[in-house]
């Protein structure tokens, strides 16, 4: 795949299969996403369909597109659910056939632009600028991390890696000027890093004194003690949704619906949001609201290549 994730999985345990539930049919869920956030959901998922077990392999995208490559191969996807961290991965994925058509039971209670007919958002991942603690001047835009104040202090996550920064990168390319944002902060002496965490890391240990960032990482950063501070930018932050789907292949197709029903339902939800993501549906409560701007999906899904190749004319790696 051209793009992988977002890079916040870690690999902990993510490969050893965890469950919830006991006994009745079993779900397969291959995920790249957050392992509290699919803890959470899994327990609640559990609480509500008790006689259905959830099988869950768990990694970073590298590994999770091995596991599937390698699976067919060898005979057929396993999985019955794909829950990932962005819509350019799923849409690979989709684009290889491996995905069935569903709507799920509240699809309508998600944003149009946060669906298709094979996948569906489940929560929002949100791009903002985090700086150091006391910083000034500070950023209030992304523009002004081209500031010559911080010149070869600011970093941003590789969309050739991140998921999430791919969508940053459809983003402006979409809107006037095109990459103009990123030759002006390769001028300023940017410094690209593999993933969001990194970035928030780096300026946490002063490495950086700004950059871009996932909100939910610098928010959990702030709350711990680091000496960062989160600005949603003036123009809006960046929406990236995590988008979930039945396989084509499934072998608990009845299951594997009422999972991805599951998710969508106010219980989930709520889970993911205790977790520290935004929930995609706007009827849960959500104590971080700030303006959003997205990138056209649509738009973006056949110009990875494109994209990535300007970009890396601009910033290198």
């Amino acid at each position: 795949m051209t793009v992988a994730a977002c890079g916040q999985a870690s690999t902990g345990s993510g490969s050893q299969p965890t469950s919830g539930g006991a006994g009745g049919d079993t779900v397969r869920l291959y995920t790249t996403v957050t392992q509290e956030t699919v803890d959470a959901v899994v327990a609640a998922f559990a609480e509500a369909q008790p006689d259905t077990q959830v099988e869950v392999f768990r990694a970073p995208t590298g590994e999770l597109n091995a596991r599937i490559a390698a699976e067919r191969r060898e005979g057929g996807l396993q999985a019955d659910v794909l829950w990932l961290t962005d819509p350019l991965s799923m849409q690979q994925f989709d684009a290889e056939g491996l995905l069935a058509a569903y709507a799920p039971a509240e699809v309508d209670a998600v944003p149009a632009e946060y669906r298709t007919d094979t996948f569906t958002g489940t929560r929002l991942l949100n791009l903002v600028i985090v700086h150091e603690a006391g910083l000034d001047p500070a950023p209030r835009d992304w523009p002004d991390l081209a500031d010559p104040a911080y010149r070869d202090a600011v970093a941003i996550p590789d969309p050739s890696f991140a998921g999430s920064a791919f969508g940053a990168l459809g983003y402006f390319a979409e809107t006037d000027g095109g990459l103009d944002f990123y030759q002006s902060l390769a001028d300023n002496g940017v410094v690209q890093v593999p993933s969001p965490g990194e970035v928030t890391s780096g300026v946490a240990e002063g490495r950086f004194m700004a950059g871009m960032t996932l909100d939910a990482d610098a928010r959990a950063a702030a709350e711990a003690g680091s000496p960062v501070e989160l600005v949603v930018p003036e123009s809006g932050a960046i929406a990236v949704y995590s988008p979930i789907a039945v396989t084509e292949s499934a072998a608990n197709t009845e299951g594997a619906e009422g999972f991805v029903d599951f998710s969508l339902t106010v219980p989930a939800q709520e889970a993911i949001a205790g977790t520290g993501w935004e929930p995609i549906r706007d009827d849960v409560e959500w104590e971080h609201e700030a303006k959003q701007v997205s990138p056209d999906w649509p738009a973006i899904y056949d110009r990875q290549d494109e994209l990535l190749e300007e970009y890396q004319a601009v910033i290198g790696g």
